[in-house]
């Protein structure tokens, strides 16, 4: 979600937070700001533009000291006033103001600091709960930054990651975090904190990933590190080969665009991890895909819980079918955010697994750990970054091999986690004896057939633009969808609403004459996946139900489905049936035709307003 970014060095550091800030810009983000020290005092430059704009004023900026930051609003609108980073407003003594603070996360008893510190004479000029933060660690100084910073965050409920420095210690930064990431960069005589290692790609690759509650002062050369009891710990630098986001669009219009063409490309990478068998024929599917102990765990596992948010939760809807379809399991899916706060029973036998692209979702984290704190501990982790919080703290890990995905609009990241599910069915369904061998057959030439099966997918691009351009004047959509392609209508519904502001909703199509047929007219785009599997005669029953309240229904069907073009029905045709896999390839002409509306309609396509890429507040 936000970004932080701060150095410590000796020469002009402004060029390396711009530079981070750039890289986190996928991230999504309404202001940005820096702050240096710069002739004996705090100076900065905010901005609620973009942060090629804040370049632009920063030029006049340089500093060897220094924080910056890309602000989502939560507390405050997207103002400069709100904008990190937050200068504490005492002491009064001529000098100008003394702390300097950005801050990701939520601080829930601002408030009541807030009250305090106005009685005490603190100034606030914002409405965020970030200036609380500065003002207290203001309060608090004696001198010492470090010893200021770990008595403020006593004080502090809620999730921080915070960097500060201060005008009376011109070669110091100090960070903490609780509840959201943050790690430091350790540099030839020089030091680095970001909320990403991506941000300092290009800078370093010798990165310290801190736990929850550690405080880190960093000066020039060193640093030092303690927990949340103050007591000093070392944390392992590791070197991590920290990429760049700063990939080139190449022939595509957007990242989104781009990333929904990489899509064949980053299945057979994620696939590439399966070796051959023996004779080289078919790919084999081992629990050690999974991690070391897999084939252990797995033996000892009687249902799966399914923790994620957003487009990783449709993805769980989606394994929920193929497990208990393959593995003959029970499967419960939760909203991660929901999970953590309602009572549950737990199943200390449960396989907990935890969907996230970056790894770092807040509510999934908290889910995470609420589980665990219930005994749960055979945990799972399906993610992008090898590096993330989410990684460490499962017991097991698939990494997909997305590569960068700079679009807020998850569309590989989406394929590629369900290609990491469907790969767990099958493992599941061997270790509990439920995968017959031609089902196993049948699955390996699928999964070797993939790749291309989405390329194929992928040509149907000029057709669907053309019902692009009818959806561009609608304000309102429906999805259908029927059982293992009904978490897929949910997904498309998701992209629409996401990049082109229409609203969408879906529905299982056997739901429509329970209350959704209501909203059917002319005016309703009716979409609907469409199959060739077990349900599709039922389809066809609710696509004559739309069309008999004169719903225009456009319809995404199989080859062989026997679904025809004719007035008030539109129909494209994916190329095959694929079996299990076919939520896969139905997923891609609904990615595009939310790209190609959104793009007709003039919307941000790469940065939706109001949304970020990796949400790591609650």
């Amino acid at each position: 979600m936000c970004g932080i970014v701060g150095a410590v060095a000796s020469r002009n550091i402004v060029p390396v937070l711009i530079e981070g800030l750039r890289r986190l810009e996928y991230r999504g983000y309404d202001s940005c700001g820096v702050a240096v020290h710069a002739d004996g005092g705090l100076k900065r430059a905010r901005s609620v533009s973009r942060v090629a704009e804040l370049d632009a004023q920063a030029k006049d900026l340089p500093g060897f000291t220094g924080i910056a930051h890309t602000r989502w609003a939560t507390h405050g609108a997207p103002t400069t006033d709100n904008a990190h980073p937050h200068f504490s407003s005492g002491p009064n003594d001529g000098r100008g103001p003394r702390i300097a603070l950005v801050h990701n996360g939520i601080i829930e008893n601002h408030d009541k600091l807030r009250d305090k510190l106005t009685a005490a004479g603190y100034r606030f000029t914002s409405q965020t709960d970030t200036e609380v933060i500065a003002h207290l660690v203001d309060s608090l100084y004696d001198g010492d930054l470090f010893d200021a910073v770990q008595r403020a965050v006593r004080e502090l409920h809620g999730a921080y990651a915070i960097a500060v420095f201060c005008r009376d210690e011109p070669h110091r930064v100090v960070g903490a975090r609780y509840g959201s990431p943050l790690v430091l960069g350790v540099g030839k005589d020089e030091c680095f904190l970001a909320s990403d290692a991506m941000a300092l790609a290009g800078t370093t690759d010798q990165i310290v990933y801190l736990e929850e509650g550690d405080v880190v002062d960093l000066q020039l050369g060193r640093f030092w590190v303690v927990d949340r009891e103050g007591k000093p710990v070392k944390r392992a630098v590791r070197t991590v080969a920290v990429y760049s986001n700063a990939v080139e669009l190449g022939p595509y219009r957007h990242y989104m665009q781009k990333e929904i063409f990489e899509q064949p490309k980053a299945i057979a990478d994620t696939l590439d991890r399966i070796p051959d068998d023996t004779q080289g024929a078919l790919p084999a599917i081992d629990a050690s895909l999974f991690g070391e102990d897999a084939a252990a765990v797995f033996q000892g596992v009687d249902r799966v819980l399914i923790l994620a948010c957003g487009t990783s939760y449709y993805a769980g809807c989606t394994a929920r079918y193929w497990i208990e379809s393959i593995a003959r399991m029970p499967v419960t899916v939760e909203i991660a955010s929901e999970y953590r706060y309602r009572t549950s029973v737990p199943d200390p036998k449960a396989l907990v697994v935890v969907i996230s692209q970056s790894g770092e979702t807040a509510d999934t984290l908290a889910a995470l750990k609420h589980a665990k704190s219930q005994g749960m501990h055979r945990t799972l982790a399906v993610c992008n970054v090898p590096t993330s919080a989410m990684v460490r703290e499962t017991h097991l890990q698939f990494l997909t091999r997305a590569g960068v995905e700079i679009g807020v609009a998850s569309t590989k990241a989406f394929t590629t986690q369900l290609v990491a599910l469907y790969l767990l069915a099958n493992v599941l369904g061997k270790i509990k004896g439920t995968l017959t061998p031609e089902r196993e057959r049948i699955a390996h030439q699928a999964l070797r057939h993939l790749p291309a099966a989405v390329q194929s997918v992928l040509a149907l691009e000029p057709a669907i633009i053309s019902w692009a351009e009818i959806f561009a004047r609608k304000e309102n959509a429906l999805f259908l969808g029927r059982g293992l392609h009904y978490p897929i209508a949910l997904e498309g519904a998701l992209k629409l609403k996401e990049i082109s502001y229409i609203h969408a909703e879906a529905y299982p199509a056997g739901e429509l004459k329970h209350g959704p047929l209501a909203l059917v007219t002319e005016a309703m785009p009716v979409v609907t996946v469409a199959p060739n599997d077990a349900l599709l005669e039922k389809l066809k029953s609710n696509i004559q139900e739309v069309r008999a309240r004169g719903g225009q229904l456009f319809v995404f069907a199989d080859a062989d489905t026997h679904i025809e073009s004719s007035p008030g029905v539109h129909v494209i045709r994916l190329p095959e049936h694929y079996g299990d896999l076919s939520p896969i390839l139905h997923v891609v002409p609904l990615q595009l035709l939310a790209y190609h509306t959104a793009l007709a309609r003039g919307t941000d396509v790469d940065k939706p307003r109001n949304l970020a890429k990796s949400v790591t507040v609650e």
